[in-house]
């Protein structure tokens, strides 16, 4: 893959608050949306491979690597807001917005409260589509979890996870395992595990995932839509994939076969490939208000004839 070097993260003030992103390129822009307790350097390697023809942006979400962990409103919807805010503070008017599980349902909120932004979706393993999810998030968001998160930054605990890897694949955690391990590390602090858990329990309670936006999806009619997933994601299952094409209107599904909940890290030189591909032959989206105003008033089918009893267990 490309050189990393010179994507060092730059903040800005939004709102009296600290916001970390990566910005680089010129061209049309990509905004890269990260998952929970993640950041913007789960991007890296694209941001590097695809800043030669395209602006790239990479924003650590609020309460997120970089970004100030306040007490604040932590939903999809603030979250969007909070995207299209540091859009305009770097005069960027239209983007296209690629969202990774956390990350695709702030990208899918953005697609339905900003359209005249939007020019294509691109949706990696994301939430927001049914109620499926790993039962272990079931847990973290259940009441008292916070005062055992900061058990994984002990050593022996870290080494018992390690040790458990056959009983975490099956969990479906294996091939990622090390890496959201890293990442989880910063939930020792406090601030981070605060805003962490703000997060989680905005959309996921001990049934599952919360926020749905099935309901919405015929929204994304006329918007160019790419759905990503790995046959082995068990955080976000991978039926989600199916339950979201059939729900998005002449959408493109990729499956990675053998690969996690991050098939962009997995396969990083065919994720480039498909998403390089996907943004030079699509035709960006236009929004036209009177044709936004005429899906809404023709709806879609009845929600409840949407099957979502095939992601509902979480694995």
């Amino acid at each position: 893959m490309h050189s990393v070097d010179g994507f060092e993260p730059r903040t800005r003030l939004v709102h009296g608050y600290l916001r970390a992103y990566r910005l680089a390129g010129r061209g049309p822009a990509v905004l890269f949306i990260h998952g929970i307790g993640d950041d913007s350097s789960t991007w890296l390697d694209m941001l590097a491979a695809l800043s030669g023809d395209f602006t790239v942006i990479a924003p650590d979400l609020l309460g997120h690597g970089g970004s100030a962990k306040p007490r604040a409103d932590y939903s999809v919807a603030a979250y969007a807001c909070g995207m299209r805010d540091l859009l305009a503070t770097l005069d960027i008017d239209r983007v296209t917005v690629v969202g990774h599980s956390l990350g695709g349902g702030v990208a899918m909120q953005f697609a339905y409260q900003f359209p005249e932004m939007v020019e294509r979706l691109v949706l990696v393993g994301s939430g927001g589509i049914g109620p499926g999810v790993h039962p272990l998030l079931r847990l973290a968001a259940a009441p008292g979890a916070g005062l055992l998160l900061p058990l994984v930054g002990i050593p022996p605990v870290r080494a018992a996870l390690r040790g458990a890897g056959g009983l975490l694949r099956n969990f479906g955690l294996g091939s990622d395992l090390e890496y959201v391990l890293a990442k989880y590390m910063r939930l020792v602090e406090s601030t981070s595990r605060q805003a962490f858990l703000r997060t989680l329990r905005s959309v996921v309670d001990w049934r599952g995932q919360v926020v749905n936006m099935l309901d919405r999806c015929y929204l994304t009619e006329g918007i160019p839509t790419m759905l990503v997933w790995g046959t082995t994601d068990h955080v976000v299952p991978s039926a989600h994939a199916v339950l979201a094409h059939q729900a998005m209107p002449s959408s493109r599904l990729e499956i990675f076969e053998g690969a996690g909940h991050f098939p962009h890290r997995a396969d990083p030189r065919r994720f480039l490939a498909i998403l390089r591909e996907f943004l030079t032959e699509t035709r960006p989206a236009r929004y036209d208000a009177s044709r936004w105003r005429g899906l809404l008033r023709s709806g879609s089918r009845p929600h409840e004839l949407i099957d979502e009893s095939m992601v509902s267990s979480g694995t």
